[in-house]
């Protein structure tokens, strides 16, 4: 295993001091944490299911698996999904972290990222010994041409700047990943929170055409179910690499709690609640970009997802201390990649009163 970096977040922890000391406390917008509660039909899902005094099922349980392949075909529009093959996760990052290796690159392979990209997709290269190579999301397919990764990164909605990856881009990735053996894989965790344009997912038929060949789509309820304590996510798409991932999980006891499942199955079976959860992130998405632009910063992409990819045009790391003085913590954008050094990642997981306190500072300012 390659030296991991250190954790980006400790590096915030002046900033987070010199924040705390506002007289009216600190508005912590720098991790994408949510607030809210986690909703009753899934909290009474969680209790139902605690008398589970055997082990569970690492492929889930029928009923989370038809629960998934109903809310792809439901609410993605991607209708040829099979039960077979889904297969949960405890929480994406885990699986983002250890899908190289679960799926046998090692050093001398080559993982593809976004040139700025959620930091655990490097990690999951170095755990495994691979390198890895990074570019901006429109020269994706011919990076595949030119370089033939093994593995290459999507992420649509993005973190951290909220880009949503145009449908011509998606088919050039695959077109050019089919051409060189190269597995796609995308993470689509943000997917139904679209604000100005349409994410459309790696699985869908005007993406891949019939066929899911070589390619996986990550998903997460971390962010509209408020499920992040619970870890609770799944991956789906080609069968071969998923029964792959399946029998490694089986030998290595990667399996969700059967009350996690019981949980994850009734929140994809209900839009209600995600429906409630995006329309008060609107609410304060809406309350932060006026303010933000108010105070001078221009928001770049962030037409989908949970943050506001914000800039004045300078060093990030001034940005940042110029929110902490004003009592408010926001993530440097070079945390996500030398490409992101002259933004801050502003997110919409804060209470409504908080961002609303927040919305009075940048307005003052």
């Amino acid at each position: 295993m390659r030296k991991l970096p250190d954790f980006p977040w400790d590096r915030l922890a002046p900033a987070k001091a010199r924040a705390t000391h506002h007289l009216d406390g600190i508005v912590d917008l720098s991790v994408g944490t949510p607030v809210d509660p986690v909703p009753a039909v899934i909290q009474d899902a969680l209790r139902a299911g605690s008398d589970a005094p055997g082990y569970p099922l690492t492929h889930g349980t029928t009923a989370l698996r038809d629960a998934a392949v109903g809310w792809m075909a439901r609410r993605l529009a991607v209708p040829s999904v099979a039960p077979a093959s889904v297969l949960p996760v405890l929480g994406t990052k885990e699986l983002v972290a250890w899908l190289p290796m679960l799926l046998g690159l090692g050093p001398g392979d080559q993982v593809a990222i976004p040139a700025v990209a959620y930091p655990t997709y490097d990690v999951g290269a170095r755990i495994a010994g691979a390198d890895t190579l990074v570019a901006a999301p429109e020269d994706a397919a011919e990076l595949i041409s030119t370089h033939r990764p093994k593995l290459i990164w999507l992420n649509s909605p993005a973190n951290p700047n909220g880009r949503v990856a145009p449908l011509a881009e998606l088919r050039a990735v695959v077109a050019a990943a089919r051409e060189t053996g190269t597995v796609v894989v995308s993470d689509e965790c943000y997917i139904e929170l679209a604000w100005e344009a349409e994410p459309v997912s790696l699985l869908h038929p005007d993406v891949c055409g019939d066929s899911h060949e070589g390619l996986l789509a990550v998903h997460s309820l971390s962010k509209r179910s408020n499920l992040a304590g619970y870890r609770a996510g799944f991956v789906t798409g080609d069968p071969a690499l998923v029964a792959d991932l399946l029998e490694v999980r089986k030998h290595a006891g990667m399996i969700m709690p059967q009350p996690v499942q019981d949980a994850m199955t009734a929140a994809l079976n209900d839009d209600a609640h995600a429906a409630e959860q995006k329309e008060r992130y609107r609410k304060r998405r809406q309350v932060l970009r006026e303010a933000l632009e108010h105070a001078g910063f221009r928001i770049d992409h962030s037409e989908a997802g949970l943050y506001l990819w914000s800039t004045r045009d300078e060093d990030c790391w001034a940005t940042v201390d110029w929110f902490s003085e004003r009592g408010i913590l926001v993530a440097p954008g070079d945390f996500y990649g030398e490409a992101g050094a002259r933004h801050v990642r502003v997110a919409l997981t804060a209470s409504d009163e908080r961002v609303a306190a927040a919305g009075v500072r940048l307005a003052g300012s």
